[in-house]
């Protein structure tokens, strides 16, 4: 199935036409790619875990990163590597919190593509830091595509590496909120 999907823009497609956003309504989860399959819902970690499986399989080597925020939910991004330019494929509620083509230079650079669109229902914006990589060939043994068992270890691994600012302390102060136009743009499609 993941061979299937030929790019990273297809293994995008397939988040968001296949599979449902999960609100972890029956408690929290953290699914192996082959429960997100089955099961055909995933939230942010999910579906990152996802699509680090589907870019493997394209030959990527699956690496995952974390977008950490305040007063807000951290975001989890699989992340590619073209030709020297970065990509990402994401699972998101939020319209602009998805797919990165694979055209920025840097990490931080395309990390920064998603600071205007990241903000919380109060309109705050609130990326704050970005993780190192976390490459996922560290978790074979517990065979992370195929298991059962919820992947909590990558989670913690994840949220327990190192994290660089995006922006300075003077900067936070002199943020400006998200205006009511592009709150509304991001919410379109949105799964309450």
């Amino acid at each position: 199935m993941l061979r299937g999907l030929r790019t990273p823009g297809g293994v995008q497609r397939f988040l968001e036409e296949e599979i449902g956003y999960n609100k972890e309504e029956n408690g929290p989860t953290c699914r192996s790619p082959r429960r997100v399959l089955r099961d055909r819902i995933a939230h942010c970690m999910e579906g990152a875990l996802f699509a680090a499986a589907a870019l493997a399989a394209q030959g990527h080597p699956p690496m995952l990163m974390d977008l950490e925020a305040v007063r807000d939910d951290d975001h989890v991004l699989a992340i590619y590597h073209v030709r020297g330019h970065w990509g990402a494929v994401a699972k998101s509620n939020y319209a602009s919190l998805r797919f990165r083509e694979p055209v920025y230079r840097s990490l931080r650079e395309m990390v920064m593509s998603y600071f205007e669109h990241y903000h919380n229902t109060r309109g705050e914006k609130t990326l704050r830091r970005y993780s190192r990589p976390l490459r996922l060939h560290h978790f074979e043994r517990i065979q992370w595509m195929t298991t059962e068992a919820d992947l909590w270890q990558i989670s913690e691994r994840l949220c327990s590496l190192s994290h660089k600012s995006v922006i300075t302390p003077a900067m936070e102060r002199r943020l400006n909120r998200v205006d009511k136009r592009l709150r509304a743009a991001e919410m379109v499609g949105m799964k309450l």
